[in-house]
């Protein structure tokens, strides 16, 4: 029997609203997601990480420094139906702008993704095994991870640990976790339910997730830097150079 591959869902949000405080000075200046690595801002290569994936539809959320944001948007030959999330009013942080954001989002499943991360796909590229591994009756959130010892530039103990089936637990203070969270996630809007817009984490939801066994992990199979400081855009690109 020939196994029918599963579709990536066609639309995403990326979170690009952040203040961007651990990037500083290089935020002084510009909003995080217009920060340039090797000659491209982050938000141009989470975009094009999610065309690459199948994605059609995106929307972005903004707050600092939101007019540039949309600028650069509106100025970019992405080939992508790009919708915006307004946060002038109020920063919702990525439960709250996730939550406020799911009108605009045609898809259930759908993809969100980090705009200070940068991945270089495996043989399947991430958005496509996180739609292969997604199984709707057990899941409400599916993770990209990352082995803690392949997380370039990321200065973390780890964030989860991954049983047999991909079942995700946090890590306990002081031990380590083996897996570190990419930044791109695939989620049922069913976990958004009862929810409002206000000002959380994503954490509290995966947290619930978790609670409940439905939150899930799969391994990138490339590359991924953790680009959140202005040391790691240097860090980073001196990686990327090598290949």
């Amino acid at each position: 029997m020939v196994q029918v591959k599963k579709a990536a869902p066609t639309s995403a949000m990326v979170l690009a609203a952040g203040l961007g405080r651990r990037m500083r000075p290089l935020t002084a200046t510009r909003p995080k997601p217009l920060v340039e690595v090797a000659g491209r801002s982050l938000l141009d290569r989470a975009l094009d990480t999610l065309k690459a994936g199948g994605v059609t539809d995106v929307v972005v959320n903004v707050h600092y420094m939101a007019d540039s944001v949309e600028a650069h948007l509106a100025a970019r030959p992405s080939g992508l139906n790009v919708q915006i999330s307004d946060e002038r009013a109020l920063l919702l942080e990525t439960g709250g702008g996730l939550t406020k954001a799911l009108p605009l989002i045609k898809t259930d499943p759908f993809l969100s993704i980090n705009a200070d991360n940068i991945w270089i796909d495996g043989p399947v590229g991430g958005a496509r095994l996180l739609a292969e591994r997604w199984d709707d009756e057990a899941m409400d959130a599916l993770l990209l991870l990352i082995p803690l010892a392949r997380a370039n530039c990321h200065g973390g103990p780890g964030d989860f640990h991954m049983d047999p089936l991909g079942r995700l637990s946090r890590r306990r203070p002081p031990r380590v976790a083996p897996f570190v969270y990419t930044g791109l996630q695939m989620l049922s809007k069913r976990l958004f339910e009862g929810v409002e817009a206000t000002p959380f984490s994503m954490n509290s939801l995966w947290d619930k997730a978790a609670a409940e066994g439905r939150l899930y992990g799969v391994t990138h199979q490339g590359l991924w830097f953790d680009v959140g400081t202005a040391a790691a855009v240097k860090q980073t690109e001196a990686l990327l150079d090598r290949f």
